[in-house]
């Protein structure tokens, strides 16, 4: 053998660190180039990285198993950990406006695949082991079947033949897996209730805050300080501006209410009516459209958006911060991660938050270097609260947790662990003063190369006996329950939660993507959706969808193996 060709083996070929970088490198590079082919105008994106993985290993391009499980695993925990701590500043005011019932359709998918697979036990005279690796390769979640792997294992330490068939099942039903969540989210693009949405997620955006005009006409209120009457009220509002005799301005905590002012209040939506009693009139103009220039309302007033960017702000109250009364200004809307907010006294500021103020020109200048207001400050990235994040993720992703009846403790492993501390990382370090922002370039570079990474060795690691296994006579009978398990349950809450629950398009592929586990097809929808409404809704969805598998797998273990 020629020295070349000697180098090219031991390069590509020979087990070392070296080796394991360079294939999943090469493996990524070209999975990404195919990602940019189209077949109509469907692409299957980053899942090709996925799909050259399963060549690459089926035509002898091995790794050390152990260097490729620890770079799927890490790309797996990049990926989740940086989703969560994008999504955390919204994830608490999402779960507010629809994360509940986003929640409740998660939980209904996961029963009927339950149900399911029960009814394809019942009739196919395939083993319960062999069933929830088919379902763990459906619904594209791994830490299921090692859940399941891990129980089967302590009913039985024996089973090492029936845990193999469920790692095989998994595998080969994983490819489809993945092709049939997108499919499935193609068809639901065609259907045409989709456009048959409130104007709030037609926009892709969670109005928190809700402006309304009022005609002050209840004399109960005539004279009351905005400082005194706030206090009264047993729900958050601000008035952002005050109209009389002709002349519009900025009111303050000490500004009195007269008879015949005309007001604008910010509020949530269902309180307007509570308003309307209190004030006395609702005036019927729509001061909610985007195409309202707030500028030419007064010439002496403008409206200007002010980004958060000083760290010793980060987990302020905004009524610390006296903005109305040091500055004469108000702040009318709070826009943090895609969702808006009601600026109350008590909302804590966090680093990125956008402010939308009201005042005049030089007061917002004022407020401007309180502020910060310096995007170029938030280029820096935060690597110790990144890894001190990761570092907790994955110690919370090992902790046992015990339910009764089960003998068996549950664990949510590598992909549950991290997508939870990161979510409280991003909704709640700023109140600890610790600085969790990630600009979203750097949030979709880490997203990006996590799950890269991910699939790249996903691939390596199910290919090598993947042909083989499908042309044996089992194979082609897994692969056609896999199908149907990730098919018909996708299918199904997903008409369900656009015809009869109008959710956006955008929301309720998010909900599937995360009742799937499937950052996938999740970045399928990366570009053909105009805003992050289905990153947030996944992460909202994720943690108890994730919980509710693996206890459902173990179950299912437990009953009919046990």
């Amino acid at each position: 053998m020629s020295p070349f060709l000697s180098w090219l083996q031991e390069v590509f070929l020979e087990p070392s660190a070296t080796q394991t970088i360079i294939v999943i490198s090469l493996v990524s590079s070209l999975g990404l180039m195919l990602s940019k082919v189209e077949l109509g105008k469907i692409s299957l994106g980053i899942t090709f990285v996925f799909f050259v993985g399963i060549l690459a290993a089926h035509f002898g391009l091995l790794v050390d198993t152990t260097m490729l499980t620890f770079a799927q695993n890490f790309g797996l925990v990049l990926f989740i950990y940086a989703l969560g701590v994008q999504v955390g500043p919204s994830f608490i005011p999402s779960l507010r406006k629809g994360g509940v019932k986003d929640n409740l359709l998660s939980l209904l998918l996961v029963g009927i695949t339950l149900v399911l697979c029960w009814a394809i036990y019942l009739f196919s005279g395939i083993s319960m082991p062999e069933i929830v690796g088919i379902m763990s390769g459906a619904v594209t979640n791994t830490p299921v079947l090692a859940a399941a792997q891990s129980t089967l294992a302590g009913i039985d330490p024996a089973s090492t033949a029936m845990q193999s068939n469920m790692a095989l099942a998994c595998a080969v039903a994983y490819p489809l897996g993945v092709v049939g969540m997108i499919l499935a989210m193609v068809v639901l693009r065609t259907i045409k209730d989709k456009q048959k949405r409130t104007s709030e997620e037609a926009e892709g955006h969670s109005h928190v805050s809700f402006i309304t005009e009022f005609e002050v006409c209840n004399p109960a209120v005539f004279g009351y300080t905005l400082e005194l009457l706030a206090r009264q009220e047993p729900f958050s509002f601000v008035i952002t501006r005050v109209w009389r005799s002709g002349t519009v301005s900025v009111p303050t905590s000490q500004s009195r209410l007269l008879e015949g002012d005309h007001i604008l209040v910010a509020s949530h939506e269902e309180d307007v009516a509570h308003l309307e009693r209190l004030f006395g009139a609702k005036v019927s103009k729509d001061w909610n459209r985007e195409d309202i220039d707030w500028d030419t309302l007064d010439n002496r007033l403008v409206s200007k958006r002010i980004i958060i960017t000083r760290k010793d702000i980060n987990g302020e109250k905004l009524g610390a911060l006296r903005l109305r009364n040091l500055y004469g200004v108000n702040i009318t809307r709070i826009d943090r991660s895609g969702v808006e907010l009601l600026p109350t006294p008590s909302l804590r500021l966090q680093l990125g938050d956008r402010l939308t103020i009201v005042g005049e020109a030089n007061a917002i200048e004022n407020v401007k270097e309180r502020l910060g207001n310096e995007i170029k400050l938030l280029d820096a990235p935060n690597l110790l609260s990144i890894f001190v994040g990761l570092l907790l993720g994955c110690v919370v992703g090992v902790i046992p947790i015990f339910i009764p009846g089960i003998s068996i403790p549950i664990k949510l492993g590598l992909a549950g662990g991290p997508i939870v501390v990161g979510i409280l990382m991003g909704a709640y370090g700023p109140r600890f003063h610790i600085c969790t922002y990630i600009t979203n370039s750097a949030s979709l570079l880490l997203r990006q190369l996590g799950v890269t990474i991910y699939l790249a060795c996903l691939g390596l690691s199910s290919g090598a006996n993947f042909f083989s296994i499908i042309f044996r006579g089992d194979g082609l009978l897994w692969i056609l329950l896999g199908f149907v398990i990730t098919l018909l349950p996708v299918l199904i809450v997903g008409w369900l939660a656009v015809r009869f629950f109008k959710r956006s398009y955008g929301a309720t592929c998010g909900m599937l993507c995360g009742s799937m586990a499937n950052p996938m097809a999740l970045d399928f929808l990366e570009g053909k959706v105009k805003d992050d409404t289905h990153n947030v809704v996944y992460a909202t969805v994720y943690p108890l969808s994730m919980f509710a598998r693996i206890i459902t797998a173990q179950i299912l273990i437990l009953l009919f193996v046990g």
